[in-house]
């Protein structure tokens, strides 16, 4: 027989780490409901012409707004934590020197800056 200690509910509220990575886990929600709904909006464009105007009208409702630009900032906090651990997990060498950790930071910054602005050009003009 083993022994097997028992945890609260609330045993990740005891330490700051614990509730920063609680809050990181939970940015899957958010980004659930942003899936379903892109997963809806597939379908929906292939039902017709009909189908894809009912999706559009539920998109521009205000609930859905808010919680889509709530799976906006959730994917923003989840990019810059892992952003934050990647050069500890995986510290980049050239010429056996190691990269400084904020090149590699700044570096995947620059990559999410960079698809965004290659979505406004290729979206924001489809008025």
């Amino acid at each position: 027989m083993s022994y097997r200690p028992t945890l609260s509910r609330t045993w990740w509220l005891k330490n700051n780490a614990f509730k920063a990575y609680m809050l990181r886990e939970a940015t899957v929600l958010p980004l659930m409901f942003f899936l379903l709904c892109l997963s809806a909006g597939i379908y929906s464009l292939g039902q017709g012409e009909s189908q894809w105007q009912h999706w559009h009208a539920f998109m521009a409702l205000p609930p859905v707004l808010a919680i889509n630009g709530l799976a906006l900032l959730a994917s923003l906090f989840h990019a810059w934590t892992f952003f934050e651990l990647f050069p500890r997990v995986m510290p980049i060498r050239i010429a056996g020197k190691a990269l400084p950790p904020t090149l590699l930071i700044a570096g995947q910054w620059l990559g999410v800056f960079m698809i965004f602005l290659l979505f406004g050009y290729l979206f924001g003009g489809a008025q």
